[in-house]
């Protein structure tokens, strides 16, 4: 759920929503609450095309989405994946999600241009020739798909959603962070909290730090807080990691990350 408070101030309390930007063209994967001042920001930039990938349907992956501006302009499309068909369809889930009663009005109401589209896990993805994304399926209750975006010779991976089980590395995770250049980690506890918590569905930040560096990824972003975590608490979990693993970090709302292509960096080496 999203938090706000003093206590939650420098990482911010806005569920799960991530913008990747490959040379201009508009990838975003899922729409929690954070994507409400994405769509805002997407707007001022005048971004008439968008592809949004949803990792799974629980609450706190969708319940930003009615209020995603670019819904509501007639001269934008939006292209809308999901991966956990033997569930409920892409177009299904968007008209469960808003309709009566749980939201005032349909999604016939969005002026955007929509298309719904279906994956399966393992499938990759080419939205725009230069721009390939591969998928896997994660361990998380009823199920989730993870993503690796592979752009000008870099990637990025988004595993939101796992359990890990404690001295397996999960090879569907390390498949898609293998030498990435950013990771996105389910890092919602801690090791000691995992008994606690088993079953939940998530991960630890310490099993981030395993993976990333068994899988030879450069850096790591602690993703998917507790929501009860404080900011107090989760610097301290953010300093422990950097301490095993330089490159990892805690990921805070409104973070930006720039990763130079292949050509870039070698034209300025």
């Amino acid at each position: 759920m999203p938090v706000s408070g003093s206590e939650f101030r420098r990482y911010g309390g806005n569920t799960a929503c991530v913008e990747v930007s490959c040379g201009g063209r508009t990838l975003l994967f899922d729409a929690g609450t954070g994507i409400k001042p994405a769509g805002i920001q997407l707007l001022k930039e005048g971004v008439r095309e968008v592809h949004l990938f949803f990792t799974h349907f629980h609450y706190d992956h969708v319940q930003g989405f009615p209020f995603f501006a670019p819904l509501y302009d007639c001269a934008i499309g939006v292209q809308i994946w999901s991966g956990l068909t033997e569930v409920m369809t892409t177009e299904e889930m968007l008209r469960e999600l808003m309709q009566p009663p749980w939201f005032p009005v349909g999604i016939g109401i969005c002026s955007a241009s929509l298309d719904a589209r279906d994956l399966k896990a393992g499938d990759v993805l080419n939205p725009w020739p230069e721009v390939t994304i591969r998928t896997a399926r994660l361990n998380h209750p009823g199920g989730c798909i993870g993503y690796r975006v592979e752009f000008g010779g870099r990637a990025v991976a988004l595993v939101f959603d796992t359990e890990h089980v404690e001295g397996k590395p999960d090879a569907n995770v390390l498949s898609l962070i293998e030498k990435a250049d950013l990771v996105l980690y389910d890092a919602a506890y801690t090791d000691e909290e995992m008994a606690k918590y088993r079953g939940f569905g998530h991960s630890s930040w310490q099993e981030g730090v395993r993976l990333c560096k068994a899988a030879g990824a450069r850096r790591l972003g602690l993703f998917h807080h507790d929501p009860f975590r404080t900011d107090a608490a989760l610097a301290k979990i953010e300093a422990k990691a950097k301490a095993e693993f330089p490159g990892a970090f805690a990921a805070r709302d409104g973070q930006s990350i720039e990763i130079a292509s292949a050509e870039a960096k070698q034209a300025t080496a």
